[in-house]
Order: structure tokens, then C-alpha cells, then sequence
């Protein structure tokens, strides 16, 4: 009988170690989606040229900077958010600087009414504005309007390297 246990905890904890490594696998591939979404939404914006701040722009009520690619302004445009995740999936945002808050000005990001959360702020105690803050992309997981996300952020800088805006781009969490 006490073979028949050793097999019997050999299998139990070589079936475990796997599923344990299916984890990781997982979340990597989950990881590589939002580098490669992140570089769609780059390099489209970029298409439409260099990213600057020229007046502003009501965004669901609140008076905001207007973030402009080239001539294209962001402000209530999903053109390109749309774009990025017809093709790569997910969700997508750009967010303008407007004093010390990150204002979504264009995202297909939903509220819990299935409307565009545009106007809500990034999390200002969250994981990602810290990085942020330091000029920096952030990448992991995060929380957005309660529902977790791996996600990556990257700063949106103008002509004299000044951090206008972010770029995101996140998947719902598996």
C-alpha cells in the first residue's frame, strides 16, 4: 500500500507543479498582448504626427487641455482608441495632463452604465502614476473602475520632452 501512496503523491505534486506553471504562462502571454497593443497605439499616433497641447476642451463637462497628433485632436475622438482595440483587443485610452490629474480624453474603457468612462481621472493613490510622475511606463496589474486589468501605461511627451498625456492600453484580467 505504501507504494501505491508514493505514486499516488508523486502524480498529485507533479500534476500541481504544473498547473502552478501554467500560471506564469498565462500572465506572460497576457503581458506580451499589452506590449504589442501598447506599440499599435504608439506607432498610429504617431502616424498622425507629433503630440502637443493647444487650448483646451470640454470633456464630459470638465474644461480640460485639448491633446493633439499632429492636427488630430484626442479630446472625445475614439477613432484611433477604437482602432487599436478592433485590432489588438482589449481596451485602450489616452489621457491628457490637466494639473495634477490624468483625464481620459479618448477610451473605450466602460462604466458600469456601458458608457465611455471619458472624463474620469487616473487613480491618483494607484500603481501606475507613480511611474508615471517619474517620466516613466508602468506595466503590471491594476484596478480600473473596480475590475482588475494587467495593463501598461506610458508617458505622452511633446516636442520639448515635457510628459502631456498617457498612453494605455489594458486586458481584463483572466
Amino acid at each position: 500500500m505504501s507504494l501505491h501512496k508514493a505514486i499516488i503523491s508523486i502524480l498529485t505534486a507533479s500534476l500541481f507543479t504544473g498547473a502552478v506553471a501554467l500560471v506564469p504562462m498565462t500572465a506572460l502571454a497576457q503581458d506580451s498582448k499589452v506590449t504589442a497593443a501598447m506599440e499599435l497605439l504608439k506607432s498610429k499616433a504617431n502616424e498622425l504626427g507629433p503630440p502637443k497641447i493647444e487650448g483646451t476642451d470640454a470633456v464630459a463637462g470638465k474644461e480640460v487641455p485639448a491633446i493633439y497628433f499632429g492636427s488630430t485632436k484626442m479630446n472625445n475622438n475614439f477613432t484611433l482608441v477604437d482602432e487599436v482595440v478592433k485590432e489588438a483587443g482589449g481596451t485602450a485610452t489616452i489621457f491628457v495632463k490637466s494639473g495634477d490629474e490624468y483625464v481620459r480624453v479618448a477610451t473605450n474603457v466602460k462604466k458600469d452604465d456601458g458608457s465611455r468612462a471619458i472624463g474620469t481621472i487616473l487613480d491618483p493613490k494607484g500603481k501606475a502614476i507613480e511611474s508615471v510622475k517619474k517620466g516613466e511606463a508602468f506595466y503590471g496589474e491594476v484596478d480600473i473602475l473596480g475590475k482588475p486589468y494587467v495593463t501598461g501605461y506610458d508617458p505622452i511627451r511633446d516636442a520639448d520632452k515635457h510628459v502631456i498625456g498617457i498612453y494605455y492600453v489594458g486586458y481584463l484580467k483572466k
